[in-house]
């Protein structure tokens, strides 16, 4: 006889098994590097598509421009050469306007271009010439700079423009021993209503050359700040140890700014 059947009730299901947590940890893993993946694949995929419409409207304007040009030479063609149903005189007002839209500079543009030229800045070179004055004398010598924003008054240069000025001077001696006179190049700054400005200052050495004048020569020179009717001189301590040798001697400015 066949044993009689239980009731089905949930009770009677055997348990089922836990899921590990390294299987769960796993499966998460998988995930988590499938979503990553597809998202840099669609980043990518993203990027190619904007480059390749980029090159794909760049072929086009090439190939609108290169139409439009055939147009245009086929409209200049002799009447009567080739049948063209072309509007060219249509075609003839478009080239014409773009043509004046590249020779036209637009107001806003040209000042821009005006104001970024590099303004060159005054400057002058003067060379030593012999005087029976206290201080040094100058004149202008060939190929050298000369300026309008300078004058040059008695050995004093002038400045007529506000600004950074580079000033250099080199003065030549005699250096003989039996000179024992310490000999300095001094370069002031004279104010109209103020005690003169030591600018520069250059000291010299004795020479032991048996020659019957040895030459030295001291170069000073310094960045100064300059006002419009500042002037500025050159002072020795012995003038009439000064050698005016072609070269040899000279002074001069230049503006920076």
């Amino acid at each position: 006889m066949e044993e009689p059947r239980q009731p089905y009730s949930p009770s009677n299901m055997p348990p089922a098994e836990p899921v590990s947590r390294v299987t769960m940890k796993t499966f998460l893993s998988v995930i988590t590097i499938f979503v990553i993946a597809h998202l840099v694949g669609t980043v990518l995929y993203i990027l190619h598509l904007h480059n390749k419409l980029d090159k794909m409207s760049n072929e086009l304007t090439l190939h609108e421009d290169y139409v439009f040009l055939k147009r245009v030479q086929s409209c200049r063609k002799p009447q009567g050469e080739e049948i063209s149903f072309l509007d060219c005189t249509k075609i003839s007002d478009s080239f014409r306007e773009l043509m004046d839209s590249f020779q036209k500079v637009p107001d806003q543009i040209l000042p821009a271009m005006q104001t970024s030229k590099p303004k060159r800045g005054a400057s002058i070179h003067l060379a030593g010439v012999s005087s029976r004055s206290k201080i040094l004398h100058w004149k202008n010598t060939t190929y050298a700079p000369r300026d309008d924003a300078f004058s040059n008054r008695d050995g004093k240069i002038t400045i007529s423009k506000d600004g950074s000025y580079y000033i250099y001077a080199q003065v030549t001696f005699c250096s003989k021993s039996e000179l024992r006179a310490p000999f300095n190049v001094l370069v002031y700054l004279n104010l109209p209503s103020e005690t003169d400005q030591l600018l520069l200052k250059g000291v010299g050495t004795y020479g032991t050359s048996v020659d019957l004048c040895g030459l030295q020569s001291i170069q000073v020179s310094r960045v100064v700040e300059l006002k419009s009717g500042h002037t500025v001189f050159v002072n020795v301590t012995d003038i009439s140890r000064v050698d005016y040798t072609h070269g040899n001697t000279h002074f001069g400015l230049i503006q920076l700014s």
